[in-house]
């Protein structure tokens, strides 16, 4: 009898410090740490609200985008109410310039979006934020048919760069995307690993710019900063821990 009272202490000892390791990192969602704000980060996302985002060309979120379970998300049955013309991307309401982004995502199966940054708000020259802006793509590589498509698989930098590797997750697990552009150099990490290294603007920057599909887009890339654009691409992605420091 008393080994068997032991056993169940310590079972719940146990489930109890399972709990608390649960708990723990759940609060870790949304916030930054005390390193983290000494260090500069700001947060894009307070898990609760949809505060420091409006759609591509307007003053609020259409309908489409919201707040569920701490996840900012694009819900595609609200999304195929909304008429409006172009871009549906949402953006961030401040513009910024030499920074590092950081954010978690996960798509659905066969899903397709983006982070595109540096981003020209002005829908009266640009319909849509990647006239403008370049894009770290997310996607679920195995069952989209971009996946087939070279530059256009998951962290890669869109139609310019493939990522090194490809560290994705498994559909409907959480990646962790990093975009860290300084004064022209740009690394993207996925799942922390450094997949993309590059410099914007210079010879070779054109030249990939001329050699893709961006080619007769005569402001793709060119602003030097800009807003954050979560892409619109039709199916159901979540993100969360959205966060920059700028640099």
């Amino acid at each position: 009898m008393k080994k068997l009272t032991s056993l169940i202490i310590a079972a719940a000892i146990i489930n109890s410090c399972t709990s608390q390791k649960i708990s723990t990192a759940n609060s870790q969602v949304n916030t930054l740490t005390p390193q983290e704000k000494k260090e500069g980060w700001q947060l894009l996302f307070d898990g609760k609200t949809t505060n420091g985002w409006h759609t591509y060309g307007y003053n609020s979120i259409m309908k489409g985008w919201s707040v569920k379970d701490g996840s900012l998300s694009l819900d595609t049955a609200d999304r195929k109410e909304v008429r409006v013309a172009g871009s549906k991307d949402i953006v961030t309401d401040n513009e910024y310039e030499n920074y590092h982004f950081k954010t978690d995502w996960k798509t659905s199966p066969g899903g397709n979006s983006g982070i595109i940054f540096n981003v020209h708000e002005d829908k009266s020259k640009y319909q849509n934020t990647y006239q403008t802006g370049p894009e770290m793509q997310v996607l679920d590589n195995d069952r989209h048919p971009d996946g087939k498509i070279i530059k256009h698989r998951a962290g890669d930098l869109y139609d310019l760069i493939s990522s090194s590797s490809e560290p994705v997750k498994p559909v409907g697990e959480w990646n962790t995307a990093e975009i860290i552009l300084n004064k022209g150099k740009l690394d993207f990490y996925l799942n922390g690993v450094h997949i993309i290294d590059t410099r914007m603007w210079d010879d070779n920057w054109k030249k990939m710019v001329a050699g893709s599909k961006f080619k007769s887009m005569a402001a793709f890339s060119t602003f030097t900063k800009g807003r954050i654009a979560l892409q619109e691409h039709g199916h159901e992605v979540w993100f969360r821990n959205i966060k920059i420091k700028r640099l």
